[in-house]
C-alpha cells in the first residue's frame, strides 16, 4: 500500500500570538509532518525532558503510527481497494488473509484445466459485480504455487478475471483445506484414481470445509448472479423437499456444516452421484425439520436456516435446462431470483453461448457479465478472420 508523506520545514506551520493570558510571552507550535501525521506543542521555555522520557515518547509515536497504519490497511481491504491475485505474484495476499476478511463468495474448479471456459468466467464476473464489497475467490485444482502466469499469458480468462479488484485466483490445496475437519482422515484414505466421480466428490468435500472454516457463500461455476442474497444461513431448494448443494451460505463454524462433514464420512459412497452432495444436504436438513411443499414464492425456515424457494435459483428446472440456450418470444425477468443455475452438468458442454444468437443465455451474459461477453465476441471475430493461406 503506497502512502504519500508530506514533509514541512521546522519554520513553517509556526504560529506566534501575543497573549495577555501568558504574561506577554509568545507560544511557538512546530508541526512536523514526517512519517507520522502528529501535531504536538513545543514550549520554548519548557524544561528539557530526560533521555528516558524522550525515548518513551518516540516509542509511543511509533506504536500509534503502526496502529493507525494497520487500521487504514484493513479498511482498504474491506472496501475492496486491493489488487487481484495471480499465482507467483510476490506481494499479494494469501488465501487465509482474504478468507479471514469474511463473507467471501467461493467458487471451485476441481479439474486440472487452467483456462476457465466462458460460463465459469461469467459466473465469477457476475458475482464480482453483484457483490462489489466482498471477496470473490476462484480456487483452481490445476494451479500450484509454482504456476507462472502474468498479464501476457495465453489464458485470456486470467487477464479478464484478474482485472476485477475483488476477484482472487488461488490454488486449491485439498490437504490444507481439510485440516481440522472430519474430512482429513477420509481424504488421506481415499484413492482418487479409483473414484468414479472424484471431480464432483472432491468438490463436494472442499466446499463444506471452506464454508465451515471461513463462512460465506459457495456457488457452482455455472451460477450467474443477478442480485444479492439477503440471507446469511441458507440452503437452496432445487425442488420441494429437496436441497441443492450448488449454492449455500453459512457463517464460519456453523454446526450444520460440521454435521454435514461428519455424515459425509460416515455414509460415504463415491459410486453414487450426489450422495455427498445434494442428497447429503437433503438428508441432513430432514434431521432438523419436516420438509413440506412450497406454496408460491415463499421461503421456508428450519431452526434459523432459510430453505429458499426453488424460484430463487432454479426457476428453470433441470429437465428443461436447454431452454437457457433457446430463443424466447419474451424473456423472463426472474424477479423472484437471486441467481440462475445453468445446469452445465446436464449440458455436458454441448451448448454454448453464441454471439448474435439471441438466446436467453446470451442475454444473461450481456447483462450480468458484459466483459466476458465482449471477450466472447472478440474471440468469435478472430475465428472468422481468414488465415494467411486464404488471403490471395
Amino acid at each position: 500500500m503506497l502512502q504519500t508523506v508530506w514533509v514541512s520545514s521546522p519554520r513553517s506551520w509556526a504560529l506566534q500570538e501575543a497573549s495577555s493570558h501568558h504574561r506577554g510571552k509568545k507560544r511557538c507550535w512546530k508541526c512536523r509532518f514526517a512519517r507520522t501525521i502528529v501535531q504536538h506543542p513545543c514550549w520554548r521555555h519548557a524544561p528539557k525532558r530526560s533521555r528516558k522520557e524522550r525515548m518513551l515518547r518516540k516509542i509511543q509515536i511509533c506504536l500509534c503510527f503502526c496502529f493507525v497504519s494497520g487500521i487504514l490497511y484493513e479498511i482498504s481491504l474491506l472496501s475492496s481497494c486491493v489488487f487481484s491475485y495471480l499465482p507467483m505474484a510476490q506481494q499479494y495476499l494469501t488465501p487465509e488473509q482474504v478468507l479471514n476478511l469474511g463473507k467471501s463468495i467461493i467458487f471451485l474448479e476441481t479439474t486440472e484445466r487452467l483456462e476457465p471456459p466462458p460460463l465459469v468466467s461469467c459466473s465469477v464476473e457476475s458475482a464480482a459485480r453483484i457483490y462489489q464489497d466482498r471477496p470473490i475467490i476462484l480456487f483452481m485444482r490445476g494451479l500450484t504455487n509454482e504456476t507462472a502466469l502474468d498479464m501476457n499469458t495465453s489464458y485470456a480468462a486470467f487477464s479478464l478475471l484478474s482485472s476485477m479488484k475483488n476477484v482472487f485466483l488461488f490454488p486449491l490445496q485439498m490437504e490444507t483445506v481439510f485440516q481440522e475437519t472430519p474430512l482429513l482422515q477420509w481424504y488421506n484414505q481415499v484413492v482418487p484414481e479409483q473414484e468414479k466421480n472424484w471431480v464432483h466428490v472432491s468438490s463436494d468435500a472442499s466446499r463444506l470445509a471452506l464454508i465451515w472454516k471461513y463462512g460465506g457463500i459457495y456457488m457452482d461455476t455455472d451460477v450467474i448472479s443477478i442480485r444479492p442474497i439477503p440471507q446469511q444461513s441458507f440452503l437452496a431448494a432445487q425442488k420441494s423437499r429437496f436441497s441443492s448443494n450448488g449454492i449455500f451460505g453459512f457463517p464460519a463454524r456453523h454446526k450444520f456444516i460440521w454435521d454435514c462433514m461428519e455424515n459425509f464420512v460416515l455414509k460415504y459412497n463415491g459410486n453414487i452421484w450426489g450422495n455427498q452432495g445434494p442428497f447429503l444436504m437433503t438428508r441432513m436438513l430432514k434431521t432438523l425439520c419436516n420438509l413440506t411443499d412450497f406454496q408460491g414464492t415463499e421461503d421456508h425456515s428450519c431452526q434459523n436456516i432459510s430453505f429458499l424457494n426453488p424460484q430463487r435459483f432454479y426457476p428453470i428446472p433441470y429437465p428443461a435446462w436447454s431452454r437457457y440456450y433457446q430463443v424466447w418470444d419474451k424473456s423472463p425477468n426472474f424477479s423472484h431470483s437471486y441467481a440462475l443455475h445453468l445446469w452445465n452438468f446436464m449440458n455436458r458442454n454441448r451448448k454454448v453461448v453464441v454471439a448474435g444468437s439471441n438466446t436467453l443465455a446470451e442475454k444473461l451474459y450481456k447483462t450480468y457479465c458484459p466483459t466476458t461477453y465482449e471477450d466472447l465476441i472478440q474471440n468469435a471475430k478472430h475465428r472468422d478472420l481468414p488465415g494467411p493461406e486464404e488471403v490471395e
